[in-house]
């Protein structure tokens, strides 16, 4: 168990010192001009990434490697996502819901895997099977049974056991992308070389260090505008930035907010993400069970002081439970009405709990009790590994507690995440809520098909959550991208689902 001393300084960050990081590019740079001087004649047109973290299931797309596929332009999904989550044509061009539980879906034509075979209804449902039979499951098929059958040799039908309005946008899960038939094996596993639809073809898997892609040029859409992609895995935050400022990157992701002001601020970019920093509040059982006092909670809570203490201005302020990263929340959220008034603490004791996994949540916890502290509570922490503490968490050990969660999971809708966390039934409800307005407001937003009255419900949800005051939203988190000089239109998205894309370009004449 962790504790922190009380007198602790609310900026806990360490930094390197100035040799060791300006030794650590130096390093990195060597690294990556190895990789680069290996490269084919094209590697003036190859776009160099430094990915956050290594895979860790062989790139199968059945895992959340799945995300890095997709980030390549390499794996496409039946659907994909506009900016409003609704679902939109891929490699199916239509659809329609024949009944509540069944689905048609009409595969494009002219598609090419890139072992040169011909996409097939039989392909997708080989593809959608393999999913469904995972062990584990992928994520997005969590409480879904669904069948899929061919229907012709152009079209598909899904099937589930209950009604699930959500298919078309669960089908646009990287998890569920559709991969020739030579990437399925007999055991189980999924190789994914030379197996995809992308605009990239993936061509070598250097374990934890590397991969390497190339322009596929009989791509069904626009051809790739650069030649390849080099991957490589940098999970080093200070490294990340350092090839960012060395030129040895051209896209660099999650680049650590320590690490901003050391680069030239026109190669930051900022994306908001589906994200927020909450505190959820014990609804069930010790002093915050009182409507009142978690109302003086609410109260207390000054979130400007945490963004600019903690995230150096790099967040942004919460207003609700969805950030800026679901740009329709806004415009839509209307003030909560009926909350309780909050009371006078009179030094009631209460625990606040967080975990160090992310750099920021002690940070957070440290001005959290002073904050607490002058509003009349008497708080004590515990801040352990998410390891060992989510069992604690979610059995109600603690008053408070501090998590970053993200609000929209793989579906990119927010039902299935604010059911998780504050139903009766939730299987993540660390508020130990249950309040029948929230769950009869759950109902009607999970019935709805994807459009604007199911957006509505949803903030009526995200109302009917706050009014009770079982969790404090904060603030919303964003990713800091970096992109060279050289670089254009590599995507910067909230969902982190693309990132080079067939409309990336490298001005080779550019300095980084």
């Amino acid at each position: 168990m962790f504790r922190h001393p009380r007198r602790h300084s609310p900026r806990l960050s360490l930094r390197l010192s100035l040799p060791i990081a300006l030794a650590a590019p130096l390093l990195l740079a060597g690294c990556f001009e190895e990789q680069r001087d290996t490269n084919s004649s094209e590697v003036g047109t190859r776009i160099n990434v430094a990915m956050l973290q290594p895979p860790r299931s062989g790139l199968t797309p059945l895992s959340d490697d799945a995300f890095k596929l997709s980030r390549w332009s390499n794996a496409e999904t039946l659907i994909r996502l506009d900016a409003n989550s609704d679902p939109q044509p891929f490699l199916a061009t239509e659809w329609e819901q024949l009944d509540s539980k069944t689905w048609r879906f009409v595969i494009r034509d002219g598609v090419v895997f890139h072992d040169g075979t011909a996409l097939t209804a039989g392909d997708v449902v080989n593809s959608l099977k393999a999913a469904t039979q995972a062990t584990p499951k992928p994520r997005i098929l969590d409480g879904v049974n669904m069948t899929i059958e061919a229907d012709g040799d152009n079209a598909v039908i899904v099937r589930t056991e209950k009604d699930d309005p959500l298919i078309p946008n669960r089908l646009s899960s990287p998890q569920l992308a559709i991969l020739a038939a030579k990437a399925y094996g007999d055991d189980g596993r999924v190789n994914p070389i030379e197996a995809g639809t992308g605009p990239f073809v993936l061509t070598e898997i250097n374990g934890t260090t590397s991969a390497k892609l190339d322009r596929f040029d009989d791509y069904w859409g626009e051809p790739a505008a650069v030649a390849g992609i080099d991957a490589d895995y940098v999970p080093d935050g200070t490294a990340r930035a350092a090839s960012l400022r060395t030129g040895v990157a051209d896209v660099v992701e999650a680049i650590p907010v320590s690490q901003v002001a050391l680069l030239d601020p026109e190669r930051v970019h900022e994306v908001p993400m589906p994200r927020t920093n909450t505190l959820y509040l014990n609804t069930q059982t010790g002093p915050l069970a009182d409507p009142a006092l978690r109302a003086a909670i609410r109260e207390a809570i000054d979130r400007p002081s945490i963004v600019n203490t903690v995230y150096e201005g790099r967040a942004d302020i919460a207003e609700g439970l969805l950030g800026p990263a679901l740009a329709w929340a806004n415009g839509i959220r209307q003030p909560i009405e009926n909350r309780a008034a909050p009371a006078e603490p009179n030094g009631a004791e209460i625990t606040l709990a967080t975990f160090t996994d992310r750099a920021e949540l002690p940070e957070v916890a440290v001005l959290l009790e002073q904050q607490l502290t002058r509003a009349g509570f008497n708080v004590s922490q515990e801040v352990r590994e998410y390891a060992h503490i989510e069992a604690d968490a979610l059995a109600g050990e603690f008053d408070a507690f501090i998590l970053s969660r993200a609000t929209v999971l793989d579906s990119g809708d927010p039902v299935a995440y604010m059911f998780s966390d504050f139903a009766c039934a939730g299987s993540f409800n660390i508020a130990q809520l249950c309040d029948s307005a929230v769950d009869e407001a759950l109902a009607t937003a999970s019935e709805l098909p994807t459009g604007d009255a199911r957006r509505q419900a949803i903030i009526d949800v995200e109302a009917a959550i706050l009014r009770t005051d079982a969790a404090i939203p904060m603030l919303h988190e964003r990713v800091i991208q970096g992109e060279s000089a050289r670089v254009a239109n590599a995507e910067r998205d909230p969902r982190e689902r693309t990132l080079i894309t067939e409309k990336t370009t490298l001005d080779i004449d550019s300095e980084s």
